[in-house]
């Protein structure tokens, strides 16, 4: 279940906007990104927006992980009750905020295709 969540699936939704699909959308080169800027991005390395989202997904999907694993551990006896609440919160918190940057990232794109050229 976890496998599945990939910068696809923000790929999937933003081309569901899209009349024209996934093949008219051209990516932004942005200036170098720090660490500080976004945690899992390497630092003070030039980045397109592509590689941005793929780093953010794929933290996410660690947190995802690492909030299930610390469910099973709990349901086994094998972690305490606030390891398990503390990690499943951090995956909750993850995954809201990825559901955010997409429904953002969509609403965006909906706003630039209305606009008249």
């Amino acid at each position: 279940m976890i496998e599945a969540l990939t910068l696809s699936a923000f790929d999937r939704a933003a081309a569901s906007a899209r009349p024209e699909g996934p093949a008219s959308v051209q990516r932004a080169v942005l200036p170098p990104v720090t660490g500080a800027a976004l945690p899992g991005v390497e630092a003070a390395t030039p980045a397109d927006f592509g590689q941005i989202m793929a780093s953010f997904a794929s933290g996410v999907r660690n947190d995802l992980r690492a909030g299930e694993a610390a469910a099973i551990a709990g349901i086994q006896g094998k972690a305490s009750t606030q390891q398990v609440v503390e990690a499943v919160m951090s995956a909750e918190q993850s995954l809201q905020t990825a559901v955010a940057i997409r429904d953002k990232v969509v609403a965006a794109y909906l706003e630039l295709s209305r606009m008249a050229i």
